[in-house]
């Protein structure tokens, strides 16, 4: 799993924000680019079946960005590849 950590966003963020995610299901591996500001592609071996690769999206970002997964919630795009995932 290829996680690379932007620790400049996330040391000074203590209120809620929104990002938005570009999204690639069934991927070799595992893995976060931050591709802009508040923006992130996000490759998951997951499968868009049963909001599995949503679940693994959630997961992988909550890592990368080194919050509680309980913070991450998936505002909008729950069937889309382009995702709003507000984070509190």
């Amino acid at each position: 799993m290829l996680v690379s950590r932007s620790p400049s966003l996330w040391k000074s963020i203590n209120k809620e924000m929104k990002i938005s995610v570009k999204v690639k299901t069934n991927a070799r591996e595992n893995s976060v680019t931050e591709i802009g500001e508040r923006q992130y592609q996000v490759l998951v071996t997951a499968s868009p079946v049963d909001g599995k690769a949503n679940e693994a999206i959630i997961r992988l970002l909550a890592k990368y960005l080194d919050v509680p997964p309980t913070r991450l919630t998936l505002q909008r795009g729950h069937t889309s590849h382009q995702k709003i995932i507000e984070i509190s």
